[in-house]
C-alpha cells in the first residue's frame, strides 16, 4: 500500500476526512483551469485515499 491507514496520524477522524476531500479539491481546480491530466490524477489519489482511509483500513478496538 502506498499510505498506512493505521498509522497514528490517521486515527483523528477529521485528518481522514481533510486527506480525502483535498485531492478532490485540487482535482477541481485542475479540470477548472482545463488540465485534464492532472485532475485524473488528482481524482484518483482521491480516491484511493478514500478506499484506503474509510474502507481498507482496520479500526482500533
Amino acid at each position: 500500500m502506498l499510505v498506512d491507514p493505521n498509522a497514528p496520524f490517521f486515527r483523528a477522524a477529521w485528518v481522514r476526512v481533510l486527506c480525502v476531500v483535498l485531492p478532490f479539491l485540487w482535482a477541481g481546480m485542475e479540470l477548472w483551469h482545463g488540465n485534464a491530466f492532472w485532475a485524473i490524477l488528482f481524482g484518483a489519489a482521491g480516491i484511493y485515499l478514500g478506499l484506503a482511509l474509510f474502507i481498507w483500513r482496520k479500526p482500533e478496538k
